[in-house]
């Protein structure tokens, strides 16, 4: 075990605001999933910044709790897996692929969630905090009937015509299909290849133009090129940025990202 890794823990924690808690228990993972989503960002800046995304545990804990940054789904849940770990928490990494347009899913390895053992009985448990705007609390795992979350009403259901027998599961979000979960255990440098494609493709979402957003007690608040975007109790408000300054302020203020350049500069509107 890495040497440094206690320190670098109390450091995560100190992070997001939690404190270490009693045993690695339902109640624990819930408060841990929350105060992650609230205080790390999900954002793809790296790929506007030009800056190499490596999913080992040493490089993911550097980026998100030395470097305070945040990331996308293998980053940031690939980073929270390191943290259960470490406070006794029973994690699996498992791939997702991504429901889109017209229900066409996404290439394999397309998304990385968590499935996570707790010492109370209770579970296990679909932690996520990386998906964006998705469920604040973690999903019953085993549980096929509808769950109340703050963000909606989530149910995970056995997949549909063209996955049935697989075993694999689609994740709804008031009815509407999230992602489709395979069951069989994975390790993080399967997600290398998924990583890439987001990174390089033309045809990945992330590459097109840089966004940071994060969950906050009331609501939402993205940043989306110049466009700072707030949703409290469900009303949707937009402020313009204008110079490079104010940008970089937002980041900073609203983020806790201290850059000292624009991502994708070219690419804000």
């Amino acid at each position: 075990m890495d040497p440094q890794l206690p320190q670098t823990i109390d450091a995560y924690l100190d992070r997001i605001g939690a404190g270490r808690p009693a045993r690695p228990d339902a109640s624990a993972l819930r408060e841990l999933q929350l105060r992650h989503l609230v205080a790390v960002p999900f954002e793809n800046l790296s790929i506007h910044l030009g800056e190499d995304i490596v999913l080992e545990d040493g490089p993911l804990l550097d980026k998100i709790v030395a470097r305070e940054r945040g990331g996308f789904c293998y980053e940031l849940n690939g980073a929270f897996a390191v943290l259960l770990r470490a406070l006794g928490f029973r994690v699996t990494l498992l791939q997702a692929r991504v429901h889109g347009d017209g229900g066409r899913l996404g290439i394999p390895y397309d998304h990385l969630a968590l499935r996570v053992g707790t010492e109370d009985g209770t579970g296990p448990w679909l932690a996520d905090v990386g998906f964006g705007d998705h469920a604040r609390h973690p999903l019953a795992f085993d549980d096929r009937a509808d769950q109340e979350d703050p963000a909606g009403v989530f149910r995970i259901a056995p997949a549909e015509a063209g996955g049935e027998g697989s075993g694999d599961l689609d994740v709804l979000r008031d009815g509407k299909p999230q992602f489709r979960l395979e069951r069989r255990p994975r390790e993080l440098a399967d997600f290398r290849a998924g990583a890439w494609y987001h990174r390089t493709s033309p045809d990945s979402h992330f590459t097109r133009a840089p966004v940071c957003s994060r969950s906050t007690e009331e609501g939402r608040i993205t940043l989306s090129g110049r466009r700072l975007l707030t949703t409290v109790g469900g009303e949707r408000h937009e402020t313009p940025l204008g110079s490079d300054d104010e940008v970089l302020a937002a980041y900073r203020d609203h983020f806790g990202l201290r850059l000292d350049r624009l991502p994708g500069k070219s690419d804000l509107r």
